[in-house]
């Protein structure tokens, strides 16, 4: 093959790859209703004539449909849809941090209008790539702490979006872990150890395992060829706990295969994993957060400064059960975990109890809000 038939290859192996992407988002995005509440005319009118925005999306590992499909939602309510005046500009690894950066300093140079950045890796690598272009990260674990921002009430630079704080949310785990397995001795945590919160995490677990007296055992990997030799060597180990990374999520189908093979009961941080077919998981209800990043994209294209708009978090978090994953492992969920939820003022109350029994998946209801600390 000569050289110049090699060069048209791989130019066209790029453009199938680009206008692959874009069909991907055209395909999750139902086209919006004229005249139908908020996307409709009036409301569009909003936006200048004739202005086509670029959004750039940088990402550690595949988004899962879901959150994709929340975050065009909230655009879409907001007059913004692709093949009108909206352009997605996508960038995602395979779930390792390799490329990020570059990917990110691409988006740099196509001169995007904003980036969305997922979680602190890709926030990262934005921040490093840029001091201009406007950045609103989703689903950070605190973007203080790890220097992203100067403050949640006011971030400053050209940073800011929607956090989740990362300790609580692994103590919260031990302990629901604590109910599910009562005489819970030890535990293993799998951890990526280059994720930005990693260490963060692990500390936030370790001190709620301390003060109920479990053993907790940090299980580092790499990459995902690493989780089924991780899990097989584990000995004595009576449960597992992950840490919420890219690299769990894009993996999650792997991971929870790993761990039935093993027979560990496991918590895992998000409901994707759960609707994949695992145990039990508490977190933030993350479509919401990317619905709520909407907002700040919007925000920022209409000209408002990243570093003015307050950093907001969930108050509100959703506990999943899967019943048919407990019996496949000869695990009985105690009756109180059954009816646990978080009840915080202005929360719903569970409205499941009876449903959980006879559901293979079980949800508590909550009602997810926002708060911002000024």
């Amino acid at each position: 093959m000569s050289g110049y038939d090699r060069r048209r290859r791989l130019r066209h192996a790029a453009m199938v790859v680009r206008v692959g992407l874009l069909v991907l988002f055209a395909f999750l995005s139902p086209p919006a209703t004229v005249g139908a509440g908020p996307v409709g005319p009036a409301y569009a009118q909003q936006q200048p004539a004739g202005k086509v925005y670029r959004i750039g999306f940088l990402s550690q590992g595949q988004l899962p449909k879901a959150y994709v499909e929340a975050l065009q939602q909230g655009l879409r309510e907001r007059g913004y849809a692709e093949g009108r005046n909206l352009v997605w500009e996508l960038r995602s690894t395979d779930g390792s941090l390799d490329q990020l950066q570059q990917f990110a300093e691409e988006l740099v140079r196509l001169r995007v209008d904003v980036i969305v950045a997922r979680s602190s890796s890709g926030t990262i690598a934005a921040k490093r790539a840029t001091a201009l272009i406007p950045i609103v990260f989703v689903s950070v674990y605190a973007p203080v702490e790890i220097g992203l921002v100067s403050s949640l009430g006011h971030p400053g630079g050209n940073i800011t979006g929607v956090a989740v704080n990362a300790s609580d949310m692994a103590g919260k785990r031990v302990q629901l872990f604590k109910e599910l397995v009562p005489r819970l001795k030890r535990v293993a945590m799998l951890s990526h150890p280059p994720h930005p919160t990693n260490a963060m995490q692990l500390q936030g677990a370790e001190a709620a395992a301390r003060t109920l007296g479990v053993q907790l055992e940090a299980v580092p990997v790499r990459g995902a060829d690493d989780f089924a030799p991780a899990l097989n060597a584990l000995r004595g180990i009576e449960g597992l706990l992950l840490a919420d990374t890219p690299l769990f999520i894009t993996h999650r189908a792997r991971l929870i295969d790993a761990a039935a093979r093993n027979r560990l009961p496991a918590i895992y941080p998000l409901k994707v994993y759960v609707d994949a077919g695992g145990l039990m998981s508490y977190g933030a209800n993350v479509p919401d957060l990317y619905r709520h990043a909407a907002v700040y994209v919007d925000k920022v294209l209409k000209g408002a400064k990243p570093g003015d708009l307050p950093v907001e978090q969930p108050t509100k978090f959703e506990l999943v059960i899967n019943n048919k994953a407990a019996k496949s492992i000869g695990l009985t969920i105690p009756t109180s975990l059954l009816l646990a939820v978080e009840r915080p003022a202005g929360s719903h109350s569970l409205a499941a109890a009876a449903h959980c029994r006879r559901s293979t998946t079980t949800r508590t209801i909550t009602e997810v809000g926002f708060t911002a600390k000024r």
